[in-house]
């Protein structure tokens, strides 16, 4: 009896698993910015569709390091909806190339997923020399 109410039991617990969830689809996990002048502040939208077929939400975005800034909506990502991650890249005093991740969290089925950004700085000097 026992072996069975735990069979039982698990069987209930494993189909509560596999209930209905969203899932975060990005256009690109990686956005390469190329060659860009040191000083202003490097921009980029990921944008994400939900396409699973439940609400999504992303509970973080962590950059890093401090010179990468993520900025999203905590509105729930309905099915079937889209919404965009900005991430920023503070060019000032760091010539050279980058590559930096964002990490983003959600409860999605997909629960993390790894976004990059990656370029070349031009320091001032050589750019204000063309």
């Amino acid at each position: 009896m026992k072996k069975l109410f735990f069979t039982l039991v698990s069987v209930l617990l494993f189909a509560a698993a596999t209930q209905a969830q969203g899932v975060l689809k990005f256009n690109k996990e990686t956005h390469d910015f190329g060659k860009i002048a040191e000083g202003p502040l490097a921009t980029y939208s990921f944008e994400v569709t939900n396409t699973g077929t439940a609400p999504v939400i992303i509970t973080n975005a962590q950059a890093s390091c401090g010179c990468t800034t993520p900025e999203w909506s905590k509105e729930p990502i309905m099915p079937g909806a889209k919404s965009v991650i900005k991430v920023g890249y503070n060019t000032s005093g760091r010539p050279n190339a980058f590559t930096k991740t964002i990490t983003v969290v959600s409860n999605a089925e997909n629960g993390t997923i790894i976004l990059t950004i990656k370029g070349n700085v031009i320091p001032k000097s050589a750019a204000g020399s063309k």
